[in-house]
């Protein structure tokens, strides 16, 4: 009796067991992952933690509002990077073997370049929205890179076709002095080319003044700005750099109307602590920032209400959050996208999802049914462009908030396009690699 009962004992046990591993494998099967590389501490903490607190509170508030997608659950985990190159790394190699794995997003130049390398063996895409790799729009020879909404050479680009219209004309440039201040570094160095061939095009003196990373000391290329007094001062910096590049422009007398940065030097944190100091300051804008559009509402109900927010609730909102928020539905919906094509309801491979962002189409209609509506422009993506859409407007500062003071201005492709074939052609003959067959763009 003993015995049969002991018998009875271990098959319930095996069975239980056996019902235990099928519950856990499908609830793995049942929940696509998200790698979140961030840095929360550091020079770059104060700039990097809203965009990270952006990316956390939508994939909380998708998870709470829709139950995930089709049914699949969106997990994550974060890893401190402090966006140094060989710390981004070793958070890949930790995280691209996790189950379910959907893309990364490096939040740093330097580590996406890093791993542009390891992703075609590893066959997991880098969303990389406003930074890294310029010439990676050209998915016949990036198949795995991914920089939606814009790069450094649309950026630099748009920039010089704004400081002409305002001159009142292009033709106006020449025999002007502009001054790029940039961070030494591969994210600081991405719009040379661009602007080095904008210069040769329009005749005006195009002066280098690199920044030492982190950037908090800047008195020798402020030194160098005073003794060469430029017409105009591009800022391309991340972090304490742009803060301080305020700063010592006003130690020195420079006018903040004739400093233009970059996307990444637009936000709350790089003007707040100058405030009136920065006023007349200009940077692009990739998207808006308030608590106005639905997606916002939509995050302060499911998530901050219920106090599941990541961080504080007055930051939900401000551009780099928004930003944030930006990036996560993009990566969610090239999830959705897939999931079109290889079935809803299930968890996507990396390959899969890389088709899903090879293959966005976010018209109007379809952004204002995610809550977007004003925030961001229409996106297309294909197998040609990875990019979808190369289009920033110009904010100003007034002293105590951003006020776009320019409409749309658009890339010129005509310049670009030819820049990148060159670019990445070489890129591919210096890593012995070729083009995409026309096939592999059907697939």
């Amino acid at each position: 009796m003993k015995i049969s009962n002991l018998i009875l004992a271990v098959a319930a046990i095996a069975a239980g067991a056996s019902s235990m591993v099928t519950t856990s494998a499908f609830a793995q099967a049942k929940e696509q992952f998200f790698p979140l590389l961030s840095y929360r501490t550091g020079p770059y903490a104060p700039n990097g933690v809203p965009w990270a607190n952006g990316k956390q509170d939508y994939l909380k508030m998708v998870n709470a509002r829709d139950g995930g997608v089709n049914g699949v659950k969106l997990t994550y985990e974060e890893c401190e990077t402090g966006y140094a190159t060989d710390k981004g790394v070793e958070c890949y190699e930790r995280l691209k073997g996790r189950p379910g794995v959907a893309l990364f997003d490096p939040q740093a130049t330097g580590i996406t370049f890093a791993l542009t390398e390891k992703v075609p063996t590893d066959k997991v895409a880098l969303l990389t929205l406003g930074y890294g790799l310029s010439v990676a729009q050209d998915g016949q020879a990036f198949k795995w890179n991914f920089p939606l909404m814009g790069s450094y050479w649309t950026g630099a680009d748009i920039l010089i076709q704004h400081i002409g219209k305002k001159e009142g004309g292009l033709d106006k440039l020449k025999g002007k002095k502009i001054a790029l201040v940039y961070h030494d570094s591969p994210f600081g160095k991405e719009p040379i080319p661009v602007l080095q061939e904008r210069a040769k095009m329009h005749g005006f003196d195009l002066q280098l003044i690199p920044v030492t990373a982190p950037g908090v000391e800047q008195k020798s290329a402020w030194l160098q700005v005073r003794q060469s007094k430029p017409d105009f001062v591009l800022l391309w910096g991340w972090g304490i750099m742009n803060s301080t590049a305020l700063k010592e422009a006003q130690a020195t007398g420079y006018p903040r109307d004739k400093m233009y940065g970059v996307w990444w030097a637009g936000a709350e944190p790089d003007v707040k602590d100058v405030g009136e100091g920065a006023k007349g300051y200009n940077a692009l804008a990739l998207n808006t920032s308030g608590q106005q559009p639905k997606v916002i509402q939509d995050i302060l109900k499911y998530v901050h209400a219920n106090g599941q927010g990541t961080g504080p609730k007055d930051e939900v909102g401000q551009v780099l959050y928004t930003r944030g928020v930006i990036i996560q539905m993009l990566s969610i919906e090239a999830v959705r996208r897939a999931q079109e094509r290889f079935g809803k309801g299930k968890v996507m491979t990396g390959e899969q999802v890389r088709w899903g962002l090879e293959n966005l189409s976010l018209d109007q209609k379809k952004l204002d049914a995610l809550g977007f509506t004003g925030i961001m422009r229409p996106l297309s993506t294909s197998c040609s462009d990875h990019m979808g859409s190369t289009a920033a407007r110009v904010q100003t500062w007034d002293g105590s908030k951003w006020n776009f003071t320019s409409d749309f201005i658009q890339a010129d492709e005509q310049i670009l396009k030819p820049m990148i074939k060159t670019a990445a052609d070489k890129y591919l003959a210096d890593k012995k690699m070729t083009r995409r067959a026309p096939a592999d763009c059907q697939s």
